[in-house]
């Protein structure tokens, strides 16, 4: 639980003594690899070359876990400083939230409504924000701005690799193009992503269904059977406007000659995606419920939910309600949409 705050605070004290102390305490602790041993050639214990390798390394964890955040539809609702860990790990769970729908804008914390500093879009570049402050922090220690800017440098690498390979895995494909031309992967993508904000659209359900979709039928596929696997995911599926559907549609037919292009059959391609798109997310209904039946004295359902979530990926016979939209009781109420800081 160190967080970038804790170097934050003593920076701003000038007690360098003391950063010194927890930074060399964190290193040996946490980052074993990067303190140098008895009769190393790496640099000298100390030395400004390793507090910036120390820096390098929690901007690439960090760049990771925004790649990991945004692969699952997690929100985290309050990304200060002092709610980041130095090693790349989600922590300090608050008014926290997955994505019902999908919606970049979405935060589901209620003193954030306004501004959306803390939008699940807006994840990755306020990451890269605390760690800036992060870098300011350690300057007393690296003595060079250069270091940190090839520290922040490597957390854009580490979270633009790591989006491109997931993206890759949610898609069930081997790997993305990186043309930026109207038919490359891109292109595919970014429709992808418009298609699916286009309605209201649960995304985890929307990949999972993706993963049925009868690819092998090929662009000239019936409308109603590339449409069918993702009716599960439609929060209102009979009111799909005609230019939507027209669209996604369109979207589909691409997607489908795009994993024709990898020649791989669709049981393979549904295999690869469902490794990658959980099936069981932690739905704040699913957890207000738990908790109102704890609150009753009945924990049972706090214990079954725990197990659902512990096998996120795997289909569970005579769970599926935990795999259900969320209910429309629960688009409004208190403790199943947003949450503020005390809850």
């Amino acid at each position: 639980f160190v967080r970038f705050g804790n170097f934050e605070i003593l920076a701003a004290r000038e007690d360098e003594k003391v950063l010194r102390q927890l930074t060399d305490y964190t290193i040996q602790t946490h980052f074993p690899e990067l303190w140098p041993q008895a009769g190393a050639t790496r640099p000298a214990a100390g030395s400004p070359e390793t507090y910036a390798a120390f820096f390098k390394e929690v901007c690439r964890r960090t760049g990771v876990l925004m790649a990991h955040w945004m692969r699952v539809g997690f929100v985290h609702g309050v990304m200060n400083t002092d709610n980041m860990s130095i090693l790349g790990l989600t922590i300090d769970y608050g008014p926290f939230g997955f994505l019902d729908h999908f919606d970049p804008d979405f935060t589901p914390n209620t003193t954030d409504a306004g501004q959306g500093r803390y939008r699940f879009a807006n994840q990755p570049r306020i990451a890269r924000w605390n760690l800036l402050k992060l870098a300011e922090a350690l300057y007393p220690l690296v003595q060079a701005p250069a270091p940190l800017q090839d520290g922040l440098a490597a957390y854009a690498r580490a979270y633009e690799s790591e989006e491109t390979r997931m993206l890759a895995e949610k898609l069930g494909l081997g790997a993305l193009n990186s043309s930026d031309g109207p038919d490359g992967d891109q292109a595919l993508v970014n429709e992808m992503f418009a298609v699916l904000a286009a309605v209201e659209t649960d995304m985890t359900l929307f990949f999972r269904g993706l993963a049925d979709v009868p690819t092998a039928l090929g662009p000239d596929a019936p409308a109603a059977a590339l449409l069918a696997p993702l009716a599960a995911s439609l929060y209102d599926p009979d009111a799909l406007p005609a230019a939507v559907r027209e669209r996604t549609v369109a979207w589909l037919r691409r997607y489908a000659a795009r994993v024709q292009q990898d020649a791989i059959t669709d049981h393979v391609r549904k295999q690869r995606m469902n490794a990658a798109n959980p099936r069981y997310i932690l739905r704040n209904y699913l957890a207000q419920e738990a908790i109102d039946a704890a609150g009753r004295g009945d924990f049972a359902a706090v214990a079954e939910l725990l197990d659902v979530l512990r096998h996120p990926y795997d289909d569970q016979p005579g769970r599926e309600r935990y795999a259900a939209k969320r209910p429309d009781w629960a688009r409004h109420r208190v403790g199943c949409s947003m949450l503020s800081c005390s809850s």
